[in-house]
């Protein structure tokens, strides 16, 4: 495929709001992990017992009375995004360049704003008839929907070309960036806006919880001793256009290839032999025309349940040298669901700007069934190429390649 520019990316997670703050904490080691303190109560009258990546600051942030329509914590969360690393002005720019129907939004999200649908049912008041309805303040459709977020940066952005909200479980906002390339290279438009928003809720908690994927202690990608997930939220976006004829600005970051999969072996388990992985990471590989031997790093999927990370190191192992750095950053930033794809990438793009590759939190003792390219510790090296997975539920895979201009 053409490389497309990657012009402009942020991320907000438990670790801060931006670049910056992201790429302090991956250098420091610092987790934005904590003991979880959000949600309903379980029947012991406490909050699931566990460890969140909560992002700090959104009960005390509504959106703009003009947004009031959208109002949820998903699209708080948005909002304060879009604010981040001036991608706003980014998008507006595209705009004025390109003309506001040439500009596509693809956003990607697993629960979208459901905490709102959650609060609504919790609340529910007799109507005029006694039926059953939800309070004032809730009777607002668009925020119970899945494309509650897709309209609501449509919105703010003043893209007015195609807007699409992709759900796919943990792999939404990595296929945001696939589906973009496919817009632009078809013609549809010259730019898109694509990213990624999913924040905490009890459905998000107690449904984990009840797969019995939710570790009590911060989560372990890789550690031997691993036994599950810690949940996280974070919005992330990226701003992406054609590579304009005899452009050669050096080290300028390029999205190089994508690969998707969907092997539908279970709902909430992979591939026994990580069929649906292979095949993701094969496709964007052969897409970017880059051999394995070229990707210098590699973000895993590694949610750190005893199953996903075997598989996925497996895979790993089967396709690439023993040289490649790969590893897991969810120790940092907890598993943000549908916006783990764009988060993650966004860590791609720091590990290629800045040279820091990051390791894995709160992994001690490497699981002997895990291959060498499965690193523990941070480096600093000044690479070519970082890649990034993202596995769904149901068997939605989604691979990234980025790379930098020569």
């Amino acid at each position: 495929m053409p490389p497309l520019a990657v012009r402009a990316w942020s991320a907000t997670t438990a670790l801060g709001r931006g670049v910056q703050a992201q790429h302090a904490a991956l250098l420091e080691r610092r987790s934005g992990l904590q003991p979880n303190d959000f949600g309903p109560a379980n029947a012991d009258g406490v909050p699931l017992p566990c460890w969140i990546g909560r992002v700090a600051g959104l009960e005390d942030a509504p959106l703009p009375t003009e947004f009031a329509r959208w109002e949820c914590r998903n699209n708080r969360l948005a909002w304060l995004a879009l604010q981040q690393d001036v991608m706003l002005e980014a998008v507006r720019d595209a705009v004025s360049r390109h003309g506001a129907e040439r500009v596509a939004l693809v956003i990607g999200t697993s629960t979208s704003s459901i905490g709102a649908s959650e609060e609504a049912y919790r609340d529910l008041r007799p109507d005029t008839d006694g039926t059953p309805a939800f309070p004032p303040e809730l009777a607002r459709p668009i925020v119970h929907t899945v494309h509650s977020l897709g309209d609501f940066v449509q919105q703010v952005s003043g893209a007015r070309g195609p807007c699409i909200t992709v759900a796919t479980a943990c792999s939404s906002s990595a296929k945001v960036f696939a589906q973009a390339a496919r817009l632009i290279e078809a013609g549809v438009v010259d730019a898109a806006l694509v990213g990624g928003v999913d924040t905490l809720c009890g459905s998000v908690l107690y449904g984990f919880n009840s797969l019995q994927l939710v570790s009590a202690e911060p989560c372990r990608p890789f550690d031997a001793d691993r036994d599950g997930l810690s949940l996280g939220e974070a919005g992330g976006v990226a701003l992406l256009e054609r590579v304009p004829a005899g452009a050669q600005a050096p080290r300028a970051l390029r999205l190089l290839g994508y690969g998707e999969s969907s092997d539908a072996h279970h709902m909430s388990s992979p591939h026994p032999q990580g069929l649906g992985a292979l095949q993701a990471m094969n496709d964007a590989l052969a897409r970017a025309g880059i051999a394995p031997a070229q990707v210098d790093y590699l973000n895993l999927h590694g949610t750190s349940t005893p199953a996903n990370d075997r598989i996925e190191a497996a895979a790993v192992a089967s396709l690439f040298p023993a040289q490649l750095h790969a590893s897991s950053t969810k120790g940092w930033t907890g598993h943000t669901l549908g916006a783990a794809g764009i988060v993650e990438a966004v860590f791609c793009l720091i590990a290629l700007q800045h040279g820091t590759l990051p390791g894995i939190l709160n992994s001690t003792t490497p699981d002997p069934a895990c291959g060498p390219q499965i690193r523990f510790d941070n480096a600093q090296a000044s690479i070519q190429v970082a890649m990034t997975n993202s596995f769904g539920f149901g068997g939605n895979n989604a691979s990234l390649v980025f790379g930098v201009s020569a």
